[in-house]
């Protein structure tokens, strides 16, 4: 996986809500825990832009409604400092479902998309609306 030329805030944790902003058929989900944890112990998993999760889908399609699947945040409400001194900020906490090797499961993105998860994952921009 390739870094980020950015600072990310880290600011979304376990039970956050997201929206899901593919159509796989899931609406909203929530967060259970980051896919690689590695941390303080009883510290929770702070996650942003770019990390993969694992998620719980709390409303969507009865395909995937109480299933856990993994995500990858795509939006997030905290600004994101780039390196040339600008602040990116979104209107919502959002991310996609993708499979096992980081590969869509979705064929088309609805609202904006980070340019730090495009760095990091090149195959999502083939399916993104906007980057910002």
């Amino acid at each position: 996986m390739k870094g980020i030329s950015t600072k990310v805030s880290k600011t979304l944790i376990p039970s956050s809500k997201l929206v899901c902003a593919d159509n796989s058929g899931a609406k909203i989900l929530m967060i259970i825990n980051k896919v690689g944890k590695q941390g303080r112990k009883r510290r929770l998993a702070a996650v942003g832009v770019g990390d993969v999760v694992k998620a719980s889908v709390k409303s969507g399609s009865p395909q995937y409604l109480k299933k856990t699947v993994r995500v990858i945040i795509i939006r997030q409400k905290s600004p994101i400092r780039r390196a040339n001194g600008i602040r990116v900020r979104f209107e919502d906490n959002a991310g996609i479902l993708v499979t096992d090797v980081d590969l869509p499961i979705g064929t088309e993105v609805k609202g904006a998309m980070a340019r730090e998860v495009v760095e990091r994952y090149i195959k999502l921009a083939g399916i993104a609306s906007r980057v910002v």
